[in-house]
């Protein structure tokens, strides 16, 4: 069974981004102790500016901004756990759109909804396997435990 394991300090800085960006929605890298089918530790968060077209209602994080995050995080010996963003306006789950642009197999994707104020943690399982699924179209979120502490 997979879960995130989320520390207060990092839980409290994304949720306090979120009440500062809204009405749009923020995003970053979250970094520390990877695990593909076990328990992720994340250790720091990375705020990313929101690039998208229309960041109210989408997340979009420059694809060497994200770069520098990696080796940011890599340069401090963490690993890539996975990805956080917020809806302002609900809902508190993955949207079609976050479905559709999810690309990171296995990785945590923590959204923060602030209407209704509700945190959750989703990996992304891809449908590759022996059956000779397509990941790129069916992949899909699965809910996991967000444990803080």
């Amino acid at each position: 069974m997979t879960a995130l394991i989320l520390p207060a300090s990092v839980r409290d800085a994304i949720v306090d981004r979120a009440r500062e960006g809204s009405p749009e929605e923020i995003c970053g890298v979250l970094g520390g102790e990877y695990a593909p089918d076990d328990w992720s530790r994340v250790r720091s968060q990375y705020p990313a500016e929101n690039v998208a077209e229309t960041p109210r209602t989408r997340y979009r994080i420059d694809p060497e901004a994200q770069l520098a995050i990696f080796e940011r995080l890599e340069g401090r010996g963490e690993q890539i756990v996975g990805f956080y963003h917020s809806h302002p306006r609900g809902p508190p789950r993955p949207s079609a759109t976050d479905a559709a642009r999810a690309t990171w197999p296995d990785r945590s994707y923590a959204i923060v909804s602030l209407e209704p104020f509700e945190i959750g943690s989703w990996r992304w399982r891809t449908g590759a396997d022996e059956r000779g699924a397509n990941p790129e179209t069916d992949g899909r979120f699965v809910r996991e435990p967000l444990a803080i502490e």
